[in-house]
């Protein structure tokens, strides 16, 4: 190769090179609509760094969700799990120390938690909204529990399934239950969904969180329906750490965990009305018209029909335009086609029921 040739090939390749870095700089917004008058927060209240078993700096986690588009944050270290602390000192304040001020500058709620660690049963639990971690590293989870609450702490459960032989609804859950020291349970963490929360969090009254537990870097930029951490979706007032934990604590969430969107049915009722609009038929023949629905949103919606018209299933992929042929067997000025949409779900193998209001006139 020559000197000539050479100079190219290293000018092209560290062009190359700045053009991936400047990419690593791109926020890619996360696509839910705002409902009943509150802001739609996307939320990951669940990760770890060096301070207890991740393997990154603080700060990294800040950048990690600018980058993939979340409002807000909680960095949970461990407390009593600290594998690098020969390397990284024991300072459960240090992380939100370290990110605070990353997070002002990249517009990032951060809340300061911590995550209260126990073998299973009972489990792992995380506090959030924390003043001082330090008073919750005692050897009794009722009384690190305890602790968290007297701070006005929001306090849940983390991933109860993940170990199945042991997962359930034990005596100590009971008991912070009933003492109302348990705001909600992980219904989806990292790459698990547990129905069994989702149940208990509906017969019990209890949040619905989902996050992502990351320990690793995420390499991730642009968040997808097919690629995308788990979250919370949090219906607020508006973005501030006050509206927040108000939304936490009345139970206004829903989350997206892979492909589908879990929650109380007024969420996602509320969601799908406002991602999902329907156009006036373009075409008619007969009894047979053609029209658009679109899907505002970044989840593609699976729809199974319920009803006698309409096509048998139906996806509305996110983003996108998607053009409906169906059959009619009414002359008024409109037509409902009922379906379910299977990956909306208000509870354990339950899709939300929806019905497509199309305007014929």
């Amino acid at each position: 190769m020559n000197i000539r040739l050479r100079n190219a090939y290293l000018v092209a390749l560290i062009n190359l090179l700045l053009i991936s870095f400047a990419a690593g700089d791109v926020r890619h917004e996360i696509n839910f609509p705002d409902i009943l008058n509150y802001e739609t927060l996307k939320c990951d209240l669940h990760m770890h760094t060096v301070f207890s078993d991740g393997s990154v700096w603080p700060t990294v986690r800040v950048d990690e969700a600018w980058r993939e588009g979340l409002d807000v944050i909680s960095i949970t270290d461990h407390i009593e799990y600290q594998p690098h602390k020969q390397d990284v000192p024991t300072n459960h304040s240090r992380p939100y120390e370290i990110a605070s001020r990353k997070a002002k500058e990249m517009n990032i709620l951060l809340v300061r938690g911590t995550e209260i660690t126990r073998s299973t049963p009972p489990g792992h639990f995380n506090g959030i909204f924390m003043e001082d971690i330090q008073p919750l590293d005692t050897n009794d989870l009722a009384d690190a529990i305890k602790a968290a609450n007297k701070q006005g702490g929001f306090v849940f459960w983390n991933h109860p399934g993940w170990k199945p032989e042991a997962k359930g609804w034990f005596d100590i859950h009971t008991k912070l239950y009933e003492n109302k020291w348990l705001h909600g349970l992980e219904v989806a963490n990292g790459d698990s969904y547990y129905p069994e929360a989702l149940q208990w969090c509906l017969e019990k009254n209890l949040t619905m969180m989902g996050n992502s537990d990351v320990h690793q870097p995420l390499t991730r930029h642009a968040t997808s329906p097919e690629n995308h951490r788990t979250i919370t979706l949090v219906f607020a007032e508006q973005k501030s750490l006050k509206a927040l934990k108000e939304a936490l604590v009345a139970g206004r969430t829903a989350v997206w965990y892979q492909s589908q969107l879990i929650g109380r049915k007024k969420y996602l009722e509320a969601i799908f009305n406002a991602a999902v609009k329907i156009g006036t038929p373009y075409l008619r023949q007969g009894n047979t018209i053609w029209f658009e629905i679109t899907n505002n949103s970044d989840i593609d919606v699976e729809m199974q029909r319920v009803g006698r018209q309409g096509p048998e299933k139906l996806t509305l992929p996110a983003n996108v335009t998607t053009i409906v042929k169906t059959n009619i067997n009414t002359e008024t000025d409109k037509t409902i086609l009922a379906y379910q949409a299977t990956n909306f779900l208000i509870a354990p193998d339950k899709g939300l029921p929806v019905n497509l209001l199309i305007p014929l006139q």
